[in-house]
């Protein structure tokens, strides 16, 4: 079987950039990753790391390029996890980023799944739309209003005014 992708950049920009893909079901997240590292025009030597997403996009379970952990972690490596164990009719969506320093994020989502075709060599660049920046798209990580709210706490209290609290600054 081979699944088909859309690769889209996540940029706030007027053009859209995507690249559509498509790669054996057998393949493995890593061989993924080099697809889309080529077909974006990115040399392949950043960091980088697949997350599964749900149909809102929220960033789940990683799967890493390489093992940073130094063995306090399970991680889940790319180059161990074959699409069709984690990608399906169900699950279609994941979420692709690329050089850590710069943040070139994408969404990779499951389109179709097909039969091979014959003379098709696998992994292969079908469609590309759009010219990727020179920069990573700036992004912007807002609070959420819980956040807000706690920020906004006026308790009163003038905090080198020591005099004023009341505790026992020689406790221990």
């Amino acid at each position: 079987m081979i699944y088909r992708f859309r690769v889209i950049l996540d940029n706030d920009t007027e053009d859209d950039v995507f690249r559509d893909l498509e790669i054996r079901h057998t393949d493995t997240l890593e061989d993924l990753h080099n697809i889309i590292t080529q077909s974006f025009g990115f040399d392949g030597a950043e960091m980088a790391s697949f997350y599964r997403s749900d149909d809102e996009w929220n960033q789940g379970e990683e799967f890493s390029l390489f093992d940073l952990s130094d063995g306090q972690d399970d991680v889940s490596l790319m180059n161990e996890t074959t699409l069709d164990s984690i990608l399906n009719e169900e699950q279609t969506k994941l979420i692709y980023v690329y050089d850590f320093f710069n943040m070139w994020t994408f969404f990779v989502e499951l389109a179709e799944i097909v039969e091979a075709s014959e003379g098709v060599d696998y992994p292969n660049l079908m469609f590309v739309h759009g010219q990727i920046p020179e920069q990573a798209p700036e992004k912007s990580f807002e609070a959420d209003d819980a956040f807000n709210d706690f920020n906004d706490f006026d308790d009163d209290l003038d905090y080198d005014d020591y005099e004023s609290l009341d505790f026992d600054e020689n406790w221990n």
